[in-house]
């Protein structure tokens, strides 16, 4: 795989590096945001490993700044700030997963081969998920509703998709938040309320007939 590492701790960074190069991964590396975002406007990676707490532009600026340029490279944050509110403010920057440090390598490892996996999962054949007029091309990232394109965001549209691809049963939190943000533990966050929420503005608020329901208690559900 072809990493991107953005630490601005030299050993630390240099750890990383010597240990994902000896498992046979092309690894560059960036002490700082501006580098970083050279690097990427020039290059194709398929993870990166981004540090929140950077000398210039810390990692959720750069995160957020991806993402509003299209780039929806595979994002693993790396952060001492480990609270559940720099953690969501990390996932909302657009970031697929993070770590805090310090961490084990063989975790770190793991996290960034799920990461590439799903990312290639995503790259399958076109799929065309249609919930009563909402119509979801997975191959073409776009969503209509009544014939009206919807803007989404990447991680709206994945939100949307995964319930959409599994319409008509209740999602849990925690299911939710496994399959879309890659967490797999209840942390108390209440990043998939605020998700839902920007997407029944889109998706259902224009609209007579909502697609998008609450099951107390249980999760969320699409359905006609």
């Amino acid at each position: 795989m072809k990493l991107l590492i953005v630490e601005d701790e030299p050993n630390l960074l240099s750890i990383i590096r010597k240990g994902l190069s000896e498992r046979g991964h092309d690894v560059s590396a960036a002490l700082d945001g501006t580098t970083a975002l050279q690097l990427l406007e020039g290059n194709s990676f398929d993870v990166v490993l981004l540090d929140v707490m950077l000398p210039d532009i810390n990692g959720i600026e750069i995160c957020r700044r991806l993402r509003a340029a299209g780039n929806f490279v595979p994002i693993l944050m790396l952060t001492a700030l480990d609270s559940s509110e720099n953690i969501v403010s990390g996932l909302n920057s657009g970031a697929d997963d993070y770590m805090a440090k310090p961490f084990k390598f063989t975790e770190l490892e793991a996290r960034i081969n799920a990461l590439a996996r799903r990312a290639g999962q995503a790259q399958k054949p076109a799929e065309i998920i249609e919930v009563d007029d909402l119509i979801i091309d997975l191959n073409a990232k776009s969503v209509t509703r009544a014939g009206d394109t919807i803007p989404l965001t990447a991680k709206e549209f994945l939100l949307l998709y995964y319930l959409a691809k599994n319409s008509g049963m209740i999602l849990s939190r925690e299911k939710i938040l496994d399959n879309v943000w890659n967490i797999n533990f209840d942390m108390n966050t209440n990043v998939v309320d605020v998700y839902i929420n920007y997407l029944r503005k889109k998706i259902d608020k224009p609209y007579d007939n909502k697609l998008i329901h609450t099951i107390k208690g249980l999760g969320y559900v699409i359905k006609p």
